[in-house]
């Protein structure tokens, strides 16, 4: 194992990752030239600049050691998300559709991050091919980056510290013993299912374009729209319950998707604790906002089936945290909005791709809890913490209990930040919640048909930050800010 930090390693796999957004970036360009915008031209200068400085970032570290130790891999994952940003902000600076570097930077870590906050106020105005690029970032981010990597680009050396660093959830299952074959296959199934929705979405009456863009940011758990109404701007109940449905799918372990479409393996998808769990939770929430919007009024629809759609959809994108919206929730009773909240915290499951604490974080505290009570009654028996059959180690208990105690320390701290800049606290609250947790409309004024735009520069920053944090999942991005991490 290398003494000193890999330098010539770091900057190579940073080069070629830069590679895989020029790629993606030279499509949106692709797009814009056939809709025969003006926004190619900063598209494709943007992907000239890319294209340069990985190349350069390449030779950097053409003869480096392949090695990639703890630091390396940690280190590249966290700062390949800010690069990502920084190079994909530009066609957006560049083309004056967004004037402000910060505003640009912070639309576009919110979609590689697929948090969905944004800025702007009149999404319908941007170009086809800025459109299409905005979406991009939340399908990339959405999988993951890294995961992309080690998917195309097999020549990694230490991979597993990468794959680690950016999986997210306490733990991971690999398909194949081979790394790369894992990243490969569950790549192949992010594919496959961006493709049906897409054609789904076509079926049900959006035209191409905006049927691709969807399908990229439910897939991603992103939330970005071509609409400024988001999916209120169809009232299509096909198109509705065909997001549902794969917004409650990216909320699912991907390992288990796989296990379930491919191997046919239904026993163990069905048995899985955290699965069960989540749809449980949606179940019940979705039951119970149902129940509240018919009894209080606050629906502007009227007939079950309209309020059930209408609630089933909110639920499935805030436990999914993707952020799409048929309907202003700030407008229901507060009662009903605190069940939201609740569910932002929780997030989907394990190697899923969407963001929050994760479920099985919340079923393992709570079944800690029980065992706790139980050992207060029975001192000397042993009762270790179960989860699908298998003890969960000690250490996992431990680490899960300081995840969340982080977490909730830091959206306390961060409602604190935000609310320096004088807007209210709940809303301030809100706002960090939806960042951290990768969720992007939040309540009051910064709710699911309003914007970012109005917030001083250095929060919008700040929040740009804690999406980060929010989706490498605290430890990946803190752990470098500590002196010890970087001792040889």
């Amino acid at each position: 194992m290398t003494k000193t930090f890999n330098h010539r390693q770091f900057f190579r796999i940073l080069g070629l990752l830069l590679l895989i957004e020029t790629a993606f970036m030279l499509a949106a360009a692709c797009v814009a030239l056939c809709y025969r915008e003006p926004d190619a031209k900063p598209l494709l200068t943007t992907t000239g600049i890319s294209a340069l400085a990985a190349i350069g970032g390449m030779l950097v570290g053409r003869k480096a050691d392949r090695h990639i130790g703890t630091r390396e891999g940690y280190s590249v994952v966290a700062v390949v998300w800010v690069v990502f940003s920084l190079f994909g902000m530009l066609p957006f600076w560049l083309s004056g559709c967004i004037a402000s570097p910060i505003d640009a930077f912070f639309e576009t870590m919110s979609g590689f991050t697929t948090t969905g906050a944004t800025i702007l106020k009149d999404i319908e105005a941007l170009p086809h091919g800025l459109q299409f690029w905005r979406c991009v970032t939340q399908w990339l981010g959405g999988m993951g980056i890294v995961v992309l990597s080690l998917a195309l680009l097999p020549f990694f050396g230490g991979g597993m510290q990468l794959f680690m660093a950016e999986v997210p959830g306490p733990t991971y299952d690999k398909l194949q013993p081979r790394l790369k074959n894992t990243a490969r296959r569950l790549w192949a199934l992010y594919v496959a299912l961006t493709a049906l929705e897409t054609l789904l979405l076509k079926l049900g009456g959006m035209n191409l374009f905006d049927a691709v863009c969807h399908a990229f940011t439910t897939m991603g758990s992103g939330g970005y729209s071509t609409k400024q109404d988001s999916i209120a701007h169809w009232t299509s109940p096909f198109i509705q319950y065909t997001i549902i449905v794969f917004m409650l799918i990216t909320g699912i372990n991907y390992v288990l998707l796989y296990l379930a479409i491919v191997k046919r393996q239904f026993g163990r998808f069905w048995k899985d604790e955290e699965l069960r769990a989540y749809l449980i939770i949606t179940a019940v929430a979705t039951i119970a906002i149902t129940f509240g919007l018919g009894c209080t009024q606050a629906s502007p629809h009227s007939g079950f089936e309209p309020i059930f759609r209408e609630s089933l959809f909110q639920v499935s994108s805030i436990i999914s945290t993707t952020g799409f919206a048929t309907s202003d929730y700030t407008c229901w009773r507060p009662i009903l909005q605190f069940m939201l909240i609740l569910l932002m915290f929780s997030g989907g499951t394990a190697g899923s791709t969407s963001g929050g604490m994760k479920v099985v974080r919340l079923l393992l505290l709570a079944k800690n809890g029980y065992y706790e009570m139980k050992r207060l009654i029975h001192p000397k028996a042993i009762l270790p913490v179960r989860i699908n059959g298998h003890v969960v180690p000690e250490k996992t208990i431990n680490s899960i209990h300081a995840f969340i105690i982080i977490y909730v320390a830091l959206i306390i701290g961060g409602t604190g930040v935000v609310a320096l800049s004088g807007l209210p606290v709940a809303e301030s609250f809100g706002a960090v919640l939806t960042c951290i947790s990768n969720i992007g409309p939040a309540i009051g004024s910064l709710g699911p048909m309003g914007d970012y735009a109005a917030l001083p520069d250095f929060v919008k920053l700040f929040l740009a930050f804690v999406m980060l944090v929010g989706r490498l999942e605290l430890f990946t991005v803190l752990i470098l800010f500590s002196p010890g991490f970087w001792k040889k």
